[in-house]
């Protein structure tokens, strides 16, 4: 008898064996599974459930986990979309969001409301081509005014942090004076618009207030993650010139004590603003405190084109140097329509993702939640704590954005028994997702709440492929392309991969968000040269990532299988693996080095393999490993983690000199 048998009944257990020996019948399985799951599920038994679903689509290769209801469709705010393009349903109205990308996004403006100082006279051109496409021609705008369209005395944040139980709160009202107060006291010390900052600090309710106070002074914000080394800080600094670095002196992450503003004064590159000081002799020389900047001046917005520049982020791509990318004040609107249509954020939502203020999801979420008049929810210090799980039970969560990673923190630290969150959907982006792990999510949630998978990039500014809340919910698959653009998934030859077949993503622009200029590299050589043309002649962009399409009866689901280039996601957080091997071959002991990222066969995080020729023979590994890691932590980030090391006689390249990390990938599936 199989263990799991000891949850369900004889007739449930009859059922199950004849339905999981069944090809197919993905329809009639969800529903005995949704059955089943309402008669008696126990979080308790969340493992004894996990063995009862893989059995039951142990001959399918994707498994419904959540089926919507009609009333879920019904109160979606994609239900609006769908009847105002006069679709009959989900699919039809992808069709359309397709085809006519200028009314898609036309829609999506009018529904996210977003506010402009005089209307466009277009919202699309692409006389020029898709690649040069012109959106929202003549208008005039401030993204940061449509992030406070909500009541005034709603509250617009919600923060928690892992030294206290202490939870803070801010209005909307209150948090737009706050920017306001910002944005005019910057302007009034004799910063002017088009000053680049550094945000050096974790994601919180200052956080947000001073990035939507350099939007509304025409400023500009440059996202680095505090995690990142001194020497990553400043040549992050360096490449985007900007006036001072924005900080914090120091706060609690995993039990530790992190000292960002040491940090600071060790990349020694230009003023910083401190957020707060406890003691006012630890101020270096130059340095400010922001509360001594702050206006008595309340009213603050500047006029901008909407492709003036708002924010500048990092993404590493194959080459040592990460790339430099620019949002507009067009971006933002991506932000706002995915988290509407896909996440389905409404006004009563309490929203929040794990994610850290240097990544393209903190601005993502700012816009997403205060543009739909939604809660933020923010957490400074390690979501994998208790207090964290205690936090999102307070703040009552209601929409979950994480990571993997971050998952299997909760799963270790026994969430499921512990916390009664309020949480009606969950979303990830970041690394694959592993099909236990979110498994044991949507138990945690008496498995009432889907997990949109949620795919993109910082050059898209939101995601390519996604979920909905329209569609049944697979664990660790995605179901659609996001609304608004399209792509196709080709194989080696470049031709349209099949059913069960896999292929790499070549994005069809045009659309809102996606950028368009690169700020240290040619952004048509990084994304459209030399990338062959889609079945029905389109222009196709490159984007790097590899999926598997699996059709399951009536359903279509995609499954993530890593990277195609020399780019790795580790952790959350895309790297060049370049940039990885430059570090690491700083070591006395090794000839040269070739990182490669290895997906586990059952999904999840990308593992970091380090392959090395050596140059001392009597080389110790598992020192070598330890001295590698530190080399890693001290000069990259501490958040890279090497599994394993791998000595090897000699890296495989080509004819160019390129590292053939796929034939290292063989030497690992042969060990």
């Amino acid at each position: 008898m199989k263990i799991y048998s000891a949850i369900l009944d004889d007739v449930e257990r009859e059922q199950l064996k004849i339905l999981s020996e069944k090809e197919g019948s993905i329809e009639e399985k969800a529903s005995w599974w949704k059955n089943v799951l309402k008669a008696h599920f126990s979080r308790n038994e969340i493992n004894l459930w996990k063995e009862v679903f893989h059995e039951l689509y142990k001959k399918n290769k994707a498994g419904i986990a959540w089926s919507p209801s009609h009333k879920d469709i019904e109160n979606s705010n994609l239900s609006w979309l769908i009847a105002e393009s006069g679709s009959k349903d989900y699919k039809e109205l992808f069709s359309w969001a397709s085809s006519f990308r200028g009314l898609y996004w036309e829609r999506a403006v009018k529904r996210t409301g977003i506010k402009f100082k005089e209307s466009y006279l277009s919202i699309l051109d692409t006389s020029h081509g898709v690649e040069e496409a012109i959106w929202m021609e003549g208008a005039l705008m401030n993204i940061a005014d449509s992030c406070f369209r909500a009541d005034k005395n709603k509250m617009a944040i919600i923060e928690g942090c892992e030294e206290n139980e202490n939870i803070q709160k801010i209005t909307y009202e209150q948090l737009d004076l706050y920017t306001n107060r910002i944005a005019n006291g910057l302007l009034e010390s004799g910063f002017k618009r088009g000053d680049r900052f550094v945000l050096y600090l974790p994601f919180s309710i200052d956080a947000v207030a001073i990035y939507l106070a350099l939007v509304k002074a025409g400023m500009i914000a440059v996202s680095v993650a505090d995690s990142f080394s001194p020497v990553e800080l400043r040549k992050r600094v360096e490449m985007t010139d900007a006036k001072a670095i924005i900080t914090i002196t120091q706060y609690t992450y995993g039990g530790k004590t992190l000292n960002v503003y040491d940090k600071v004064k060790e990349a020694n590159c230009g003023p910083a603003i401190l957020v707060s000081l406890d003691q006012e002799e630890n101020l270096r020389k130059g340095d400010l405190v922001l509360g001594k900047l702050l206006s008595k001046n309340t009213a603050c917005s500047t006029e901008c084109d909407p492709y003036d520049i708002t924010n500048i982020l990092f993404s590493s791509g194959t080459t040592k140097e990460p790339k430099s990318i620019p949002w507009t004040h067009t971006t933002p609107i991506k932000c706002a329509a995915d988290g509407h249509f896909h996440l389905d954020i409404k006004e009563s939502d309490v929203v929040t993702w794990t994610t850290g203020m240097g990544w393209m999801m903190a601005p993502w979420l700012i816009y997403a939640g205060l543009i739909n008049k939604a809660t933020i929810a923010l957490f400074t210090g390690s979501p994998v704590t208790e207090q964290f799980g205690k936090f999102a039970e307070k703040a009552c969560i209601t929409i979950m954005g994480t990571i993997p990673s971050v998952v299997r923190g909760w799963i270790k630290n026994d969430f499921i028994n512990k916390f009664n969150w309020n949480v009606r959907l969950y979303s990830s982006t970041g690394e694959p997702s592993n099909a236990d792990d979110y498994l044991y999510l949507m138990g945690m949630s008496d498995f009432n709440a889907p997990i949109i998978e949620y795919c993109g990039g910082t050059e898209i500014g939101g995601g390519y492929i996604t979920g909905t809340i329209c569609e049944p919910a697979s664990p660790a698959m995605f179901t659609t392309p996001a609304l608004g653009l399209n792509y196709y998934l080709l194989d080696e030859n470049k031709q349209a991969a099949g059913v069960n077949e896999t292929g790499e993503v070549f994005l069809v622009p045009p659309s809102l968000g996606l950028s368009q200029t690169l700020l240290n590299r040619n952004h048509h050589n990084e994304y459209f040269l030399g990338m062959p043309s889609g079945p029905g002649g389109e222009v196709l962009r490159k984007h790097g990532d590899a999926f598997e399409t699996i059709q399951e009866g009536p359903y279509r689901f995609y499954k993530s299988v890593g990277r195609t280039d020399d780019a790795m996601n580790l952790g959350g957080i895309k790297i060049s693996a370049v940039e990885i091997e430059e570090t690491l071959n700083k070591h006395p002991e090794v000839m040269e080095t070739a990182a490669v990222s290895i997906a586990p066969t059952t999904g999840g995080p990308e593992r970091l393999v380090v392959f090395y020729t050596e140059r001392n023979q009597s080389s110790d590994e598992g020192l070598l490993k330890k001295n590698l890691q530190d080399l890693l932590t001290s000069q990259l980030n501490p958040l890279f983690r090497i599994s394993q090391i791998v000595k090897i006689a000699i890296i495989p390249r080509t004819a160019s000199n390129k590292i053939m990390r796929r034939e290292l990938r063989k030497v690992l599936t042969e060990v």
